[in-house]
């Protein structure tokens, strides 16, 4: 059985990071904190405002770790395919290009949230992939 935590729960880490536009564009991307552990084409379980999706690092020209893709699930996301639900969550709610929002660690190195300041969230806890699980995966990625 999973576990439910909110996101103001004393294990869930909560850093501010930027939502940027890409270039010129409208395109939204988030910058994750330095010090994260999370490393260029890591796919990660992520929530937007309590609803689960999939995104994959990429690095900007910076070197900087960014999510500027969300799908609705692995293999969508590793291909940058399917409807961009960053983009939608940016469109549709109180998150601006140029504001802020909260990225909540859930679990380390798997699971994240990103919401709208101010907003409590309850995340659905699902624990880690089996290591050996995740070695195989990456390996068929490579």
């Amino acid at each position: 059985m999973a576990d439910r935590v909110p996101s103001d729960h004393e294990t869930v880490e909560t850093h501010r990071v930027p939502v940027e536009s890409v270039g010129r564009t409208d395109r939204p991307r988030v910058v994750l904190p330095a010090g994260l552990g999370v490393a260029d084409g890591d796919t990660l379980r992520l929530a937007l405002d309590g609803d689960r999706y999939h995104a994959v690092v990429e690095t900007n020209f910076d070197g900087e770790p960014v999510l500027s893709h969300v799908a609705d699930n692995r293999r969508l996301a590793r291909e940058r395919a399917g409807t961009n639900r960053l983009a939608e969550w940016v469109a549709e709610g109180d998150v601006s290009l140029g504001g802020s929002a909260h990225l909540d660690v859930v679990t380390d190195g798997t699971e994240y949230g990103l919401r709208t300041p101010g907003k409590r969230v309850v995340y659905t806890v699902t624990g880690g992939p089996d290591a050996s699980l995740s070695d195989i995966a990456r390996d068929l990625d490579s």
